[in-house]
């Protein structure tokens, strides 16, 4: 796990695909259930990684994540709603976000009442909003929920497909050169980690660290969709309230 450190308060870590029992292209830590992995190998994985920070498996929620830009309260236990972000301003909580290239991106207040935000971020999501509407949800921007925006707010980029490998169509680098500028295209590639931090900026949020790590890159520690050919696993982020 590469372990945030961010604000008191929380726990928060990015994982690896190491230190889990999934076997051939899920080996060994896959995080993901929508996959042809066996599902008690990653009910496993995901015990072993509430374990290691200390989180109750059983009030583990998580998504169903459909690449969009829905952030939802997290509700203790359940993981099937569909979205793309889960909040909560309640101790001992775990949100859980699983990523194979995406960015996994955190926010967490930093005055008034804890809240955190766990968010799946990829090209679609990324142009739709996600991050504005992780930023904007209810109780981070408003006094008396969880907190109120930057600079009462900071944000963690977790290890995602980087510049170098990250090759796209010219209707994408169109769309993104006129959103967000052409210092997040690179020739034929997108900077999607730089999109995501001027997203996070542009909403507001002044302190913003990256953890820039390309999941395409290094197949020793991570998962990814794109040099895997869409059969492989899955790694994420998980925090909570402590």
């Amino acid at each position: 796990m590469i372990r945030w450190d961010g604000p008191s308060g929380y726990v928060v870590a990015f994982t690896t695909r190491r230190g889990g029992v999934s076997t051939g292209p899920y080996e060994s830590l896959n995080l993901g259930r929508l996959t042809d992995d066996d599902p008690a190998n990653v009910e496993e994985n995901r015990r072993r990684i509430c374990a290691e920070i200390g989180a109750d498996q059983s009030r583990l929620a998580m998504n169903r994540q459909v690449h969009g830009a829905t952030v939802n309260r997290a509700t203790p236990g359940q993981r099937d709603t569909l979205g793309d972000g889960l909040w909560t301003d309640e101790a001992q909580v775990p949100v859980l976000k699983v990523t194979a290239d995406c960015l996994p991106i955190v926010l967490a207040s930093t005055h008034g009442a804890p809240c955190l935000v766990v968010l799946h971020v990829g090209r679609l999501g990324l142009l739709e909003g996600i991050v504005a509407a992780g930023v904007a949800t209810p109780g981070v921007v408003s006094p008396g929920w969880c907190g109120v925006a930057s600079p009462r707010q900071k944000a963690v980029i977790g290890p995602g497909i980087g510049a170098c490998c990250y090759e796209v169509g010219d209707d994408i680098r169109t769309a993104y050169r006129a959103r967000f500028g052409t210092k997040v295209i690179r020739g034929r590639n997108l900077d999607i980690p730089a999109a995501a931090e001027h997203a996070l900026r542009d909403a507001g949020v002044a302190s913003v660290e990256r953890i820039d790590l390309c999941t395409s890159c290094n197949a020793r520690d991570f998962f990814s969709h794109r040099r895997d050919g869409g059969v492989t696993g899955r790694q994420g982020v998980i925090g909570y309230i402590a």
